[in-house]
């Protein structure tokens, strides 16, 4: 029981750690009311459609306007937010514009692609497997401003390398080492030594837009 709640105690204060950190973090930014709620929301949102570099060529892919994002990106954010693998035209569709806004128009080939397969017995589409190395693409929260209808948010982007047993790798999305900390060490302590040299990293601004209850990614820029 004691080691229980010696667990728990350290789980919370890492926790908290990470809560304030990022707190921290976005208190440079003059005039920013942002809240701790509303950081989850932009995070959270930012990893739905943070995908993978080696599947996707580019994590998270500049663009101008969502309908001119590229199409591999886009089909595999679908995919990697569906709840099922077997699913119908139109909860793919459905899918798209739940996460991508009304003012998204790709329109899913009725073939199928790299993403889903059309199952012509079933009239259904499978989701394809996707095949990942050990290299996990990362982004850290740097800075966020609130405008008149969302946000605009700079992210650090990295990748934490996981071939080795006993260290975890920091590297720039180029593969260039930066850093290493040991596996039982926490995220926290990755997240610091990107912080400590951000300016060797990928740096991208995310314009997010409130529509609804949702946040809608409209455009990824390069800094």
């Amino acid at each position: 029981m004691r080691k229980m709640l010696i667990i728990i105690g350290i789980l919370v204060i890492i926790f908290v750690g990470m809560v304030i950190y990022r707190n921290v973090r976005l208190q440079n930014n003059e005039n920013n009311n942002v809240s701790i709620e509303e950081i989850q929301k932009i995070e959270e949102k930012i990893s739905s459609v943070y995908m993978w570099k080696e599947v996707t060529g580019e994590a998270l892919p500049e663009f101008q306007d969502i309908n001119s994002a590229d199409d591999k990106w886009v089909w595999e954010v679908v995919k990697n937010n569906l709840e099922n693998y077997e699913v119908t035209y139109e909860e793919i569709e459905e899918e798209a514009k739940l996460i991508f806004g009304e003012e998204f128009n790709k329109e899913f080939p009725k073939e199928g692609n790299s993403s889903f397969e059309y199952n012509s017995e079933t009239d259904k589409y499978i989701a394809t497997e996707v095949e990942l190395d050990q290299e996990e693409d990362s982004f850290l929260l740097d800075n966020i401003s609130k405008t008149d209808n969302g946000y605009e948010v700079e992210i650090i982007e990295y990748l934490e390398d996981y071939s080795e047993a006993d260290n975890v790798i920091v590297k720039t999305t180029n593969d260039e080492e930066i850093g290493r900390v040991a596996t039982s060490e926490s995220e926290t302590n990755i997240q610091e030594i990107v912080k400590n040299n951000k300016d060797r990293f990928t740096k991208k601004k995310v314009y997010l837009k409130q529509e609804n209850d949702n946040l809608i990614i409209q455009k990824v820029e390069g800094m």
